[in-house]
């Protein structure tokens, strides 16, 4: 008895102890518009933790004009930056940066050339390279974390696990997921559709309720689910893209940051899938995998429904 009520509690207060963050990188726009003159702006997320970053430029530079704003999700202070040297081989780093807080920062030189890189808390150093970076590789790694640090999207291609019926057939759903989620983080991007993030987010959470109550009723498809993967995924592609339109994607290589965004993202799946796929493998091989199914759904949907309300509650609020 006293077992049931712990499983229960444990079930019930599960979605308070893993909730979805938000995630919202900050970011370091720094452009050249004269001679060693940058016009630069620094965005940093109005909700995180501990105090807000600062960034640190080289000695040699000196600021102006500072002034600090909020705009939407974040708090933006633009000011000019006088440097007496090109920032070219100089080393930026910043100040205080959260645990949950990555930094991107783009640097656009007056020769056209543009550098992109990404801070961490653990690595708050960067050094902007003397020579032209050709592929924007801070946004790839960007992909990787956006993926890795949200929650919901974790649970929803974990789920989608259940409803196969082998690697093949799982392969192919994901495939359509990636397919779905990349023409509507396209389109988002370049502003050929769009929907308000928090409406995105809430019908986000609507999916994984919706998924979770597939794997209750049992069903096990022996063709790829085209309709959950293909359309869900459009749904998370604008999830996606609402990361991309916060912090201001690089115009001058939107494209390219694009599509290095999407690779970063399918590398942190293809890092989740042969670790559910192993955990599935080993339910099924130790006999108890109708009960971790049973468990599984239950707290997919919880989760779903906790994120659900607490999303729908901040639109209405």
């Amino acid at each position: 008895m006293i077992k049931g009520i712990k499983v229960v509690l444990f079930l019930v207060f599960l979605p308070f102890l893993f909730f979805a963050h938000e995630f919202n990188p900050a970011h370091l726009v720094v452009k050249e518009v004269d001679k060693n003159t940058y016009e630069t702006k620094w965005m940093y997320p109005v909700k995180n933790i501990g105090a807000r970053g600062e960034v640190v430029f080289p000695n040699e530079c000196l600021r102006e004009n500072t002034k600090i704003e909020k705009n939407g999700r974040y708090l933006v202070e633009s000011f000019f930056l006088t440097c007496a040297t090109t920032l070219k081989g100089k080393t930026v780093n910043v100040k205080s940066l959260s645990v949950l807080t990555d930094a991107l920062i783009t640097v656009n030189h007056l020769d056209a050339t543009t550098f992109e890189g990404l801070m961490s808390a653990k690595n708050p150093y960067i050094e902007i390279p003397l020579e032209e970076q050709i592929y924007p590789i801070g946004y790839f790694k960007l992909g990787i974390d956006h993926l890795l640090g949200g929650n919901d999207h974790i649970i929803f291609i974990f789920g989608l696990l259940f409803l196969v019926k082998n690697l093949i057939v799982a392969i192919k759903t994901i495939t359509a997921f990636t397919v779905a989620h990349s023409i509507t983080l396209g389109l988002s991007v370049f502003g050929l559709i769009s929907l308000p993030q928090a409406t995105v987010e809430a019908i986000i959470a609507l999916t994984i309720i919706y998924l979770a109550y597939e794997i209750s009723d049992k069903k096990i498809y022996k063709q790829t689910p085209w309709l959950i993967a293909f359309g869900f995924g459009l749904l998370h592609g604008m999830g996606f893209a609402n990361v991309l339109s916060g912090i201001g994607i690089a115009n001058e290589q939107m494209a390219m940051s694009l599509l290095f965004f999407n690779l970063g993202i399918e590398a942190g799946q293809l890092l989740l899938i042969p670790l559910f796929a192993l955990l599935l493998w080993g339910t099924t091989k130790l006999k108890f995998n109708k009960a971790f199914t049973a468990f599984s759904y239950v707290v997919i949907g919880s989760l779903g429904s906790y994120w659900f309300i607490d999303r729908v509650a901040a639109i209405i609020l």
